[in-house]
Formats: structure tokens, sequence, C-alpha cells
């Protein structure tokens, strides 16, 4: 029996207008869904979750483990329906969409082993009492999810949130509606979550308005673009709450003049294509010591130009298609600017419908728009460097600081040089796109407020910390 059934998949009427979800490829509409209301539907929302969650935290830590466990078994016992949902609603080929739903579960397990974390400690007291802290549910959790990754970026919030013993309310962006949004709600259903506990309102920016602003909803959870998040971020402190931003990226590969370049080109090609490049960590300047740089443009030209593009559902192709036709407007303009400016291209520009080419810049500098700017596209600028203190330099430039990937034969050199370039995340002989459940993720500056997954990070973000004295009698005081 299929997990989404397009009768019942939404648990209660919301007020907003009808949205069909349509499939990038080809246009054809997927499904129909009722978009959030704005204030009325969000304050029904987190009113409801609230109510949930009161009982929900009294539950004992094994029952609400059992959930998560349940539902990471569901999302592989469902892979091949959810597969085709990633694949149509969000253009992402079948590997990309096995990637979502293996973190999907794993993020599922490792909520379950936080419910029994070790969650305070006994402190030491001037006064004769016990003292200690302990962690407490926030109360209702606010994500909000965007398209590019839409499984992954909602669970890995839902999951630890829910684990936790709090309520959430999930707005995905009404693009992924399904594989972002609905399908979380059908997978918590099926394995045991309480009703009302998760709530699901598909919903565009003023939605996110709303939920930000609601009372009843104390932290939080956004991820996408780093002009959003600062929308996002103000909303939050005017309203005195916690949020927790995962934002844009410019993310940098820095090849060192050891490196094997007959290796690298696979890795430098996977970072900034992998779906498109519709990605934070994408790897968006490719910095290239100047004894490689023009075997390395060739190479990652002749790669580019040999990967397959096209519907990624019907064909078996290495890339499929733009979420959507203003966010290819936004990347060929970036594209046409860039070799206006002065840059070459060296391979792709070029696009069919949604379908963009992969795409080689040479002969970028500061000014080239493609390498200034965030393209969130299949494209991959191409700079040269001589010197480390250069390459340092040239990858900490810029406002982002979320991934850096440095490749060099030389290990002990490539750690030397990360410590000098402020990212949240580095990888060492890798490039810049990687995701695990047990990892800390988040970046610095101007992608987003630091690491907020993983382990403690959960903790600290989905949680608060109460401080507790207990006294044997009633004290006394001087008046």
């Amino acid at each position: 029996m299929p997990l989404l059934d397009p009768m019942t998949w939404q648990s209660r009427p919301l007020s907003g207008d009808e949205h069909t979800v349509t499939e990038p490829a080809t246009g054809e509409s997927l499904a129909a869904v009722t978009l959030a209301g704005y204030a009325e539907d969000v304050a029904t929302a987190a009113r409801t979750a609230r109510a949930a969650q009161t009982e929900w935290a009294k539950a004992p830590h094994f029952v609400r483990a059992a959930v998560l466990r349940r539902a990471g078994d569901l999302f592989s016992a469902h892979a091949d329906e959810l597969r085709d949902w990633i694949v149509r609603e969000s253009g992402s080929i079948p590997d990309k969409a096995d990637f979502e739903l293996h973190v999907a579960a794993q993020e599922c397990y490792e909520a379950a082993a936080l419910a029994s974390r070790p969650t305070g400690q006994i402190l030491p007291s001037e006064a004769p009492r016990l003292s200690y802290t302990r962690r407490v549910p926030a109360g209702v959790v606010g994500v909000i999810a965007p398209f590019n990754a839409p499984l992954i970026l909602s669970i890995r919030s839902v999951a630890p949130a829910l684990a936790l013993g709090n309520g959430v309310v999930l707005k995905p962006d009404p693009r992924t509606a399904v594989c972002g949004g609905l399908a979380l709600g059908a997978v918590f259903a099926e394995a045991g979550l309480p009703d009302g506990l998760l709530q699901v309102l598909p919903g565009g920016p003023e939605t996110g308005r709303a939920l930000v602003a609601d009372p009843l909803v104390p932290v939080i959870s956004f991820t996408g673009s780093t002009a959003a998040g600062r929308a996002v971020g103000e909303a939050a402190g005017r309203h005195l709450k916690r949020a927790h931003l995962e934002l844009g990226g410019n993310s940098a590969l820095v090849v060192l003049a050891d490196a094997d370049i007959e290796a690298v080109i696979s890795t430098a090609a996977w970072g900034s294509f992998f779906h498109q490049g519709q990605i934070c960590m994408t790897t968006g300047r490719h910095l290239v010591h100047a004894s490689l740089y023009e075997d390395y443009v060739e190479r990652l030209a002749a790669k580019a130009d040999s990967l397959a593009v096209g519907d990624p559902h019907r064909e078996q192709v290495h890339l499929g298609p733009i979420i959507d036709d203003a966010q290819l407007a936004k990347i060929h303009g970036l594209v046409e600017s860039s070799t206006a400016d002065g840059a070459k291209l060296a391979a792709g520009g070029t696009y069919d419908r949604l379908f963009y080419r992969p795409t080689v810049l040479a002969g970028v500098d500061d000014t080239t728009p493609a390498y200034a700017e965030e393209v969130f596209g299949p494209v991959a600028p191409v700079r040269s460097f001589t010197t480390l203190d250069e390459a340092a330099a040239l990858a900490s430039a810029g406002p982002y600081g979320l991934s850096l990937g440095i490749v060099t034969r030389d290990t002990a050199r490539g750690l030397d040089l990360a410590e000098r370039i402020p990212t949240g995340i580095a990888h060492i002989n890798d490039q810049t796109v990687n995701d695990e459940a047990v990892a800390p993720f988040g970046g610095t500056a101007a992608s987003g407020t630091g690491a907020r997954f993983g382990g403690e990070a959960n903790l600290d973000a989905f949680t608060d910390l109460r401080w507790t004295t207990v006294r044997g009698d009633v004290a006394g005081y001087p008046f």
C-alpha cells in the first residue's frame, strides 16, 4: 500500500490557495496541495502542536526513541515510492535521492539515541542543597526547509526536535511540498507519532513570517538563502526567539601543486555539478596552483562536456533540471555577465528548457559575478594562485564561511592550510559537499550561525538548560 495517499496526506484542511506541484523536468502536474493561509493556519498548527507536546515531553525516553527508530525503518521500507517523489518533484538523479533517503533514516536513528542522552549535571553549591542542571524541551520548534535537498533539510531538524520532546511545525517549500513535508508527516504518522505533534504547512514566505512571529514557537530552525536568513534572524530577534540559521555559501576547493591531477577532476566535477549545483555546500570557487591551472581547466571542461543532462526519471543522466525558470534565469544571467566581464567560457553556458549544461569558467577574478556570488547552479569558476598565502587569502575572501576542500598529497600541509581559512566545515582530499547524521553541520559569517546538527549541537538547538535546586527544609532569610 502506498505511503502517500493524495486523499489523506494533508491531515487537516488549510485555508490557503490550491497549489500544483510540478515536475521540473517535464512541467507535468504531480499533485495538488493546499497551502497554509498564513497567520490563521500557523496559529492553529502551533496551538495543536503545543497541546500534544506537553504529553509527549512526559513520555518515557524509550517511547520517543521507538517512534524515531520506526520512522527510520519506514524511510527504507518505502524507499522506492519516496525515491520517485524526490526525483520527480525536486529534479534529483536517483543516486542523490537514495543519498537523501539514507541520511533521513540515519537522522532518525541518531535522533532516537538522543532521547536517552545524559541531560544535565550535578553542580556544587554554597548552600546546603542539591543543585543540578537538566535539559528540557524547548516546546514547539518551527522548521523552515528549502527545495534543494528537501528530505534531508527537513528531517535533520524534525527528527532531533521530536526525539527531545518537542512538537514541530514544518514549513516546506511549496515546490517540494510532498518530499520535503507531507512525506515526513506520512512516515511519522505510520511510525506511531501522537496526533498533532508534527504539523506540516506547505507555504511561501508569508507562512514563514507568520511562523517566526507566532508566540507559541520559541525556536526557529531555518535553512535557505542568506538574504532570507537575515530576515528570519532579524524577525526572531524582535520576538526574542532562538533562531538557528543554515544559509548560503560560495565554498572553495583549493588544489595544491602536488595534487594528483588525474584523481582531482572527478572530485572537482562532483563538487560543482552534483544536483545541478543547487546545494549550499557546492564548490563555487576552484582555486588551482598556477602549475596545474591550464591542465585543470582543460580536464574539467572535458569532464563537464562528457556529462549527460536530462530527465532523471526517464533517462540515465548525471544532471537533472534546474528547479524552475527563475533559478535558471539567475544562473544564466551570472554566466553571461561573467563572460561579458572577461571570463572565458571553457564549457557549457547553454541550456534547453530547465536543463543547464555544466559550465566551466576560466580567467575569473574578484569582480567576476559567477565567482564573487553564490550561483546555486552547475557553474565552476577556476582561478589560479602561486603561494599558500595567496591561496589562503583567496579562499578566505568573500562573505561566506560554509565548507572547504583542499587537495594535496601532503595531508599535514592541507590541515595547516585549513586552519588559516575560517569555515564551519573542512575536508582534506575531498570536495565541499559532504553530510553525515553524526557530524555537526553549519557555517560562519554569512553562511549561518554555526553548527546546529549532530550530537551536542542538537541538544543545544532544541532544548533549554534549566537550573534546579532542592533543600530538605525551607530556606531562612534575614527578613
